[in-house]
């Protein structure tokens, strides 16, 4: 009997992925011969990974925090949004010695956030928490389909200042500015707020904003999808804010993701029932 193709997820944690979920449950729609693992590796442990892909018989593989940008420089091919975000969510294994890297964050996070929550970017003020590999490549999305303005805190202020250059840069009509306090940022005028960073995964994890800056008018969406409703999700909630945890983007990413490896359309509702049902086993943990 011929093994099955190997897919996954590699990380630095993702023991909490719900990956597996959607992915095996297509490839058994679709009686495609194949498996989808978690691969959580230290970073000492990357790069020997990445070189035995073929060995391993694996075919493909998903990227996370804290690997985003650590893998680009083992890749041979990268597509446009790669070379825009420098972040990488998706390799596809051409063969032992020429790795493609690809991104479906922001297609999946702009998908999500325009069918399923029909939020229109367009004019619209954005606060974005984090400038890391999910952050540019959403804040590319939100830029490319003319936000009005594009506010970015991180940790790293020059993080958050080459973003934003690069943002002015290639979309002038959008304003994207770097701030250098979590304090300052304008929650009141902004019309959407998104955490791109990974506080708020463990459950004493503070929130990073004021709660007394949410308020109705304001969308809070949160990257995490483990726990279902972080700490921040939940203020928000409390203050009347309409919330949504990243488990949409989740989909959508995947959908196109399992689209490159496979050439073939994926069974959307497929995955989105196991993620569902994935989630309800979660949520009875917390």
């Amino acid at each position: 009997m011929t093994p099955p193709k190997i897919y996954g997820l590699i990380g630095y944690p993702v023991k909490h992925s719900l990956s597996p979920y959607m992915h095996n449950a297509a490839f058994k729609a679709l009686g495609i011969n194949a498996e989808y693992k978690l691969f959580e590796k230290r970073p000492e442990e990357l790069g020997y990974f990445l070189h035995s892909l073929s060995k391993e018989n694996i075919y493909g593989l998903n990227v996370t925090i804290p690997y985003k940008e650590v893998v680009l420089k083992y890749l041979q091919w990268k597509s446009p949004e790669v070379k825009f975000t420098d972040a990488v969510n998706v390799i596809i294994v051409k063969d032992k010695n020429y790795l493609e890297g690809w991104n479906t964050d922001g297609i999946g996070f702009h998908r999500h956030l325009t069918m399923d929550l029909k939020f229109n970017p367009l004019g619209k003020s954005v606060v974005v928490l984090g400038a890391g590999g999910a952050a540019k490549a959403i804040i590319n999305q939100l830029a490319r389909h003319r936000a009005k303005n594009i506010t970015i805190y991180d940790i790293d202020n020059d993080k958050s200042l080459n973003l934003t250059a690069k943002i002015n840069k290639e979309f002038p009509k959008c304003n994207a500015i770097a701030s250098d306090s979590i304090e300052k940022l304008a929650l009141k005028n902004a019309d959407l707020l998104i955490n791109a960073t990974p506080i708020g995964m463990k459950g004493d994890d503070p929130c990073l904003v004021d709660p007394d800056s949410l308020h109705p008018s304001l969308l809070v969406y949160d990257l995490i999808y483990n726990p279902p409703e972080t700490k921040i999700l939940k203020l928000a909630k409390q203050k009347g804010a309409p919330i949504s945890n990243g488990l949409g983007m989740l989909l959508y990413q995947g959908v196109r993701s399992f689209e490159l490896w496979t050439g073939q359309k994926a069974p959307v509702e497929v995955m989105r029932k196991a993620l569902r049902e994935a989630t309800r086993k979660c949520s009875e943990k917390y």
